[in-house]
């Protein structure tokens, strides 16, 4: 917001008119307000009490100047990315040709505020701990971790230090850095519980995948959500979810939607940690057609998601995910979680398919079967249809055997641990 209000200032000139509300027992205030960018303050232009229908929230009106265009980097595209991400959101946008779009909320339900917590002890980076450590003002160590760290209890305070060779009733600020160097050992070889989920918006798979069936045309739609994991400290979750099929192209090269915190990136698109983690999977294990070093080719969209406190984008423009190994390794797992579903439906319906063929070919050969039996057996003419009547039904219920046995076929219930164990060996290779 901090960003829009100043491109309009520096475009046009013009305050920022906003409207707000925070309750039916308060009053509406209007404001029309500039950025002081030498102080880095609001400038406050106007400030009075308006009557308001809505009982609470927030109206942001602004007027620059900008160049508009459609494409995969408009927008439009932006909106109907966000959309995705935002379920709980109602969008209404009227571009500059006057065409209106809604993208309508597919949940009621509010995704819960994050809490705040402390950093988690793994992959946390010397200089940061021993800027901890001589900050801190706890008397020991074993309280500094307890004190300054999540999911760290005394328990596992004493287990650090053991593993640092190091005394727990040491004072912090001794720590020299030879001795910081020994306690991220500790912490490395120390198991410590994985960080709360609840200090990050994740979107969560239900309403994952309802976002992406209300934007995306397809037939065949899956998304899942990887436990908490940390990078430098600071915790992060991936999600993602695909839809394939229906109106997506089939010859052309997969839809990657990226997103940091439920905000579209798209820009930078072969520079960001996703793209590398889906070209580096293994899709045609899952069906699909690709070029090594390349992305898949097929009627296939991804959505990405990286969720954290703190995301290491590449630049200042927040455009691309840096390529930290935790990152690209979560981002591949769910990927593989995800494409293992995909797998399953691309060859279950193949084998429908094939079957369906081969159905149709023996329906064409049943009245030359008929017509030889009768010939072979000697019935009359009369009982020709019946016998094509027989022949049918038999082949409908060997075909409705032929279900059940591919049903009830452990071979499906093991299809998931042979790709799991394909991915494992193409890992170690």
């Amino acid at each position: 917001i901090s960003a829009s209000v100043l491109y309009a200032q520096l475009t046009t000139g013009k305050p920022a008119k906003i409207t707000s509300r925070i309750s039916p027992k308060h009053p509406a205030h209007y404001y029309e307000l500039h950025i002081d960018t030498n102080n880095n303050k609001p400038d406050i232009v106007r400030d009075d009490e308006v009557k308001w229908k809505k009982d609470h929230g927030t109206k942001v009106e602004l007027e620059l100047q900008g160049s508009y265009q459609g494409g995969w980097q408009s927008v439009d595209q932006y909106l109907k990315q966000t959309a995705i991400t935002n379920p709980h959101v109602t969008i209404v946008y009227t571009n500059p040709k006057a065409e209106q779009f809604v993208f309508a909320r597919a949940s009621d339900k509010m995704p819960p505020k994050p809490i705040e917590i402390k950093p988690h002890p793994y992959g946390l980076e010397l200089g940061v701990l021993m800027r901890m450590l001589k900050g801190t003002s706890a008397k020991s160590l074993q309280s500094f971790l307890m004190s300054e760290f999540s999911r760290v209890g005394g328990g596992t305070a004493k287990e650090v230090c053991a593993n640092s060779s190091l005394l727990p009733k040491m004072k912090p600020k001794n720590v020299t850095r030879e001795m910081g160097e020994k306690l991220m050992e500790g912490i490395a070889k120390t198991k410590i519980i994985a960080p709360p989920s609840d200090c990050i918006s994740a979107i969560g798979p239900e309403l994952l995948e309802k976002g992406i069936r209300k934007e995306i045309n397809a037939e065949f739609y899956c998304a899942t959500t990887r436990s908490p994991q940390v990078y430098r400290g600071n915790p992060f979750i991936v999600e993602a979810g695909l839809a394939f099929g229906g109106e997506l192209g089939g010859d052309e090269t997969i839809r990657v939607y990226r997103y940091a915190n439920r905000v579209p990136l798209l820009y930078q698109q072969s520079g960001c940690s996703v793209t590398k983690s889906v070209i580096g999977t293994s899709w045609k294990n899952y069906g699909l057609s690709q070029s090594r070093g390349a992305l898949p080719v097929g009627p296939l969209a991804l959505v990405v998601h990286i969720g954290s406190v703190w995301v290491p984008f590449t630049s200042e423009s927040k455009e691309a995910v840096a390529h930290y190994p935790e990152i690209i390794k979560e981002i591949k797992l769910a990927l593989q979680e995800i494409g293992r579903k995909l797998g399953i439906y691309v060859h279950k319906k193949h084998r429908i398919q094939m079957e369906g063929a081969k159905r149709n070919y023996i329906e064409t050969f049943i009245p030359h079967v008929a017509s030889a039996l009768k010939e072979l057996v000697g019935f009359p003419v009369k009982s020709e249809e019946k016998v094509k009547g027989l022949l049918k039904d038999i082949l409908e219920k060997n075909r409705g055997t032929l279900e059940k046995i591919t049903i009830d076929n452990p071979e499906y219930d093991e299809e998931l641990a042979k790709m799991g164990k394909e991915e494992k060996k193409e890992e170690g290779s």
